[in-house]
């Protein structure tokens, strides 16, 4: 791999890349389910999907600036561009070989078999042409171009298409319906299964059409397109609308790549190339398929379980029987760590709170609600029971804009004040303030996370969420809340962390007095978790933490910039990662503090967006046994043996390895509730 970072910071999207090459691993691991593996290559496809329509993008937006400006940005962007390009195709490279020589022999091993049109029997024939003459032709969309240098062809962002080049520069374009499963399953057949792809059907199929095209050869092609709305100016006019204008755009945004068919002869590429509007470095060359992601829906038909064994969220030892999750709250401060635990817990703290009369206020932010939701409808029923109910919705939440609008204007109709994002930043804390009238007096709690309100994500994402009556950190949010009103400028926060305003200062704070005990000869360290670390600043303060004598032990799940184990730099710094069933996403900042370790947890990463570009809150654990829990929790993922990978400067993802009997983190995580519950 080439080194485009120095021995301080490795570049943030090669490091995103290594990150979806651990997913790829777990493609390949045989200590995982079958259909789990398959899970794994859906997982990587839809990453590198992303990945393309979003960094791919502003890579190349950095491009178009200045040289001087572009400098404070990024780094030789074509020098990025084209590493990229070539990691990525290494990756397929790979993901092919795991496709073709280990999950296709391994179906086979149980009687599912994946076939091209090629192998379709003389039955199979008619079965598929019956399906695409009863069902695929009326949804087919076929383009032709004409030969003609001067003409170019849109395709749709995304959307998977067959080409065939008929002759000379003409081609043909059929475009695979996205409204049909992307996989057939045929009859069993002595004892056999068989499935295919919808693009086989259709290869098969448009041969024996009377045009005689059965020695045309079919390749798939996928463009994908910029992901930014582009907001020229934020801070002029309503955001909310003019993101809801620009939403479209994104269907025709600039193409960051075009995915072909690595047997594409090149002289039907350029023909492509030209007449779809695309430059050589917009290329990447795949398999037969694209749309891996599709396999997150690939059938089973058999009557095994070929997937991971299920893990039920656990019931919460107090919260699950209570008769009120106030009084539960004001007995003590209640920890959840889902999905090992149940996520109900917040959704019912949310419907008590709708129909208690003694409640008069609700104030919460959400970022990515989900598209069906409980815990939404439970807002929206207290809004239209008439308690005041002001709700933070962050549009600009890439990807869930429409669901996020969809959800403020139900809100809206319901009576809530809705807020809709501010210019310039994004609010990505995850904090619930609830008001509540008690013997003449008002009462506030508080709920804060690592995760999203979010009812389908705690089934798949880490997350810890504390809910509190304390006074000192109700305040806190009560302060934030009203910054978000436009009623405060500044919080001022006495316990909570809230960025950009005292959060980065804040931890800065720490690693310096973590360096002061290590300089005298204290037991000095910092363990912390998170899905990204990038900020600059924050990593000079660690390698200067780290030659000053202070141990450092980093859980990073995705981007690390930090370069590790180099002397006289960061020879006290270890960093590991853990990519598992479900996506670890919680935020943990642990300090030694002479003995008296200080513990945090909240929403912010440390990247620069996190510290400075955001509002995000992160909340001490006061209390001592919800402390010993996370502490303990914390142990586990340190020791992972199984899942766990080593982050070295060239990050090759090699997996940790001890004589040490065996840690699985997230099983070991889920039998420690289970002891407990």
């Amino acid at each position: 791999m080439a080194k485009l970072y120095n021995t301080k910071y490795y570049h943030r999207d090669l490091s995103w890349l290594r990150f979806n090459h651990r997913v790829l691993q777990e493609a390949a691991d045989y200590k995982n389910p079958l259909y789990e593996r398959i899970k794994f290559l859906a997982i990587f496809s839809s990453n590198l999907d992303e990945f393309f329509r979003v960094r791919v993008s502003d890579i190349r937006q950095i491009k178009e600036i200045e040289k001087p400006f572009r400098k404070k940005l990024i780094t030789k962007p074509n020098k990025v561009l084209k590493e990229i390009k070539k990691q990525v195709e290494l990756q397929q490279e790979e993901f092919g070989d795991i496709f073709k020589n280990q999950i296709i022999p391994d179906l086979k091993e149980e009687s599912i078999h994946l076939i091209d049109y090629k192998e379709f029997s003389t039955t199979q024939k008619e079965i598929a042409k019956s399906y695409f003459e009863d069902t695929l032709k009326e949804k087919l969309e076929v383009s032709f171009n004409p030969s003609s240098n001067s003409d170019t062809v849109f395709i749709e962002n995304e959307a998977l298409y067959l080409a065939a080049q008929l002759e000379n520069d003409t081609f043909k374009l059929v475009k695979i319906p996205d409204d049909e499963p992307r996989f057939f399953t045929f009859p069993k057949h002595n004892g056999k299964y068989f499935i295919t792809f919808i693009d086989d059907v259709l290869k098969y199929s448009l041969k024996q059409t009377p045009q005689k095209e059965e020695n045309i050869t079919f390749y798939s092609i996928k463009k994908s397109r910029d992901a930014e709305l582009y907001i020229e100016d934020e801070f002029s006019g309503n955001v909310m609308e003019r993101i809801k204008k620009s939403l479209p755009k994104r269907n025709t945004g600039q193409a960051t790549r075009l995915l072909i068919d690595n047997k594409m002869p090149k002289q039907f590429e350029e023909v492509l190339k030209n007449a779809l509007e695309v430059y050589n470095t917009d290329i990447v060359k795949g398999g037969t398929y694209h749309n891996f992601k599709d396999f997150f829906g690939f059938p089973n038909p058999t009557s095994k379980n070929l997937s991971t064994e299920e893990l039920p969220p656990l019931p919460h030892p107090v919260l699950a029987d209570c008769d009120s999750v106030f009084k539960a709250i004001d007995e003590k401060d209640q920890l959840i760590h889902y999905p090992y635990q149940n996520f109900e817990p917040v959704i019912k703290l949310l419907e008590e709170a709708a129909d208690d009369p003694k409640v008069t206020t609700i104030k919460m932010t959400i970022y990515r609600a989900a598209s069906e939701s409980r815990l939404n409808d439970a807002i929206a029923k207290a809004a239209k029971n008439g308690k005041e109910v002001v709700i933070f919705i962050e549009v600009k939440a890439r990807f869930d804009e429409h669901n996020n609008l969809k959800w403020g204007k139900l809100f809206e109709d319901n009576g809530a004040h809705v807020i809709y994002s501010f210019p310039a930043i994004k609010i990505h804390s995850k904090i619930l303030c609830i008001e509540r009238e008690t013997n003449e007096s008002s009462k506030r709690y508080g709920y804060i996370a690592t995760g999203n309100f979010n009812e389908n994500t705690a089934k798949l994402y880490t997350d810890f969420g504390i809910m509190t009556a304390n006074k000192t950190i109700t305040e806190d949010l009560n302060k934030l809340f009203l910054v978000l009103q436009g009623k405060m400028i500044i919080p001022k926060p006495d316990k909570l962390l809230v960025s950009p305003f005292t959060l980065r200062d804040t931890f800065e704070d720490l690693i310096e007095n973590e360096m002061e005990l290590a300089k005298a000869g204290k037991d000095a360290y910092i363990i912390a978790k998170m899905n990204s670390l990038q900020d600059k600043s924050m990593i000079k303060m660690l390698y200067k933490a780290s030659n000053a004598g202070v141990k450092i032990r980093l859980l990073v799940r995705g981007i690390c910039s930090i370069v590790p184990g180099i002397k006289d730099q960061s020879e006290n710094i270890q960093v590991t990662s853990i990519l598992d069933r479900f996506l670890e996403h919680g935020r943990i900042y642990i300090f030694g503090n002479d003995g008296n370790e200080k513990m945090y947890i909240g929403s912010a990463d440390w990247m620069k967006r996190n510290l400075s570009h955001r509002i995000e809150v992160v909340t001490p654990i006061l209390d001592q046994d919800h402390h010993n829990t996370i502490r303990e929790l914390i142990e586990i993922q340190l020791n992972d043996n199984v899942k766990a990978r080593i982050i070295d400067p060239d990050q090759k993802n090699e997996y940790v390895k001890h004589g040490k009997p065996a840690v699985r983190a997230q099983y070991d995580t889920y039998n420690y509730f289970k002891e407990k519950s």
